[in-house]
Parts: structure tokens; sequence; C-alpha cells
């Protein structure tokens, strides 16, 4: 009987050594893959520069003159050319042209070539014209503004309803169409 014992409590033994023995093998090994993984996106959060109350002038060769202001900027580390921007308003003053004014929710301002994309809640205002819409593309370097999604254009005497407004900067030639050629450029008389 005794024997019996010693055998159970050897088998019990050698059962409780692997379990042991497994356990340390399995769950440890998890354990430390996650505090590696934890340590890599800790490392990966901060990859930009935040900057508030942001303001960009500059002047081209033509002699516009363009300011930038914002809530906030983000440069990006892997470009420090482009400055994501928050609460955007921009002054354009053309030579020889009156003043142009831009704002909306979001920007993207480039400060080698000053090519800006405005987007969400974008106004225009230019003397008596506005023009609202979701996307600006605003390049000195093309001399051009186009303007798409959700366009909205007022003058003293219209109001006009279309999918893209192009401006010509030099020139002040305008092309306002929509994406689909079966629909029509809305309208609409103010008197």
């Amino acid at each position: 009987m005794n024997n019996k014992y010693l055998r159970i409590s050897f088998l019990i033994l050698i059962v409780f050594i692997f379990i042991v023995f497994f356990y340390q093998k399995i769950f440890k090994k998890d354990e430390k893959i996650i505090s590696e993984t934890t340590l890599i996106e800790k490392d990966n959060t901060y990859n930009s520069n935040i900057i508030k109350d942001v303001r960009y002038t500059s002047r081209d060769v033509k002699g516009n003159e363009y300011v930038i202001t914002a809530s906030e900027g983000e440069i990006d580390f892997s470009n420090s050319n482009i400055i994501f921007l928050t609460d955007v308003y921009a002054t354009i003053i053309l030579k020889n042209s009156n003043l142009l004014t831009i704002s909306s929710s979001y920007g993207k301002y480039n400060s080698n070539n000053l090519d800006t994309i405005f987007s969400k809640n974008v106004i225009i205002n230019y003397l008596d014209n506005k023009i609202t819409g979701e996307y600006l593309d605003f390049s000195p370097r093309r001399n051009s503004m186009i303007v798409s999604k959700n366009i909205v254009y007022t003058n003293l005497k219209n109001i006009l309803k279309a999918d893209v407004i192009e401006i010509d900067l030099k020139t002040k030639d305008t092309k306002i169409y929509m994406y689909e050629n079966k629909k029509k450029v809305k309208i609409q008389s103010k008197n």
C-alpha cells in the first residue's frame, strides 16, 4: 500500500511539473509578445509636430501676396514642406486685382510651392461673388483654383449650382460644369 501511494504521489508530481512547464512555455511567451507590441505602438505614436495659431505669409515672383492663418498646424515628419491645417483662413492679394478670401475647416499647405488644398466648408469671397463647396485646390504655380463638391456660386443677380468651377487666376477665365454630361448646371435668378 505504501508503494501505491508513492507511485500516485510521483505521478501527481510529474503532472504538476508538466503543467508548470507548459504554463511557462505558452503563457509567459504570450505576455512577452504583448509587451513588445505595446512598446512598438508607443514608439509610433508621435510622428508629427503640432503648432498653435499658425500664420504663413509669402509673396511670389509676380508680386502676389498670400497670407494663410489657422488655429492649428501639423507638420508631418515624412515631408516637412507639408502642413495640415485646422480652421483655415486665407487672404490672397493678386497683383492688379482685388482681395480674395478663403476659409475652410481643414487645409493642406505646401510651403515649397504655396499650393494649398482647402477642404470641408470651403467659402470663397471675391468682390460681390461667393462660392461655397467642400474642396478647393488652389495653385499659384499653375495659376488655377479648382472648386468641387456641392458648389453654390452666388452674386448680386444669380445663384448657380454645379459640380466644378475652374478659375484661371491670371486671365480670370472660368469654367463651370457637371461631372456627368446628362446633368446640367442649375442657374436661378434672384429677381
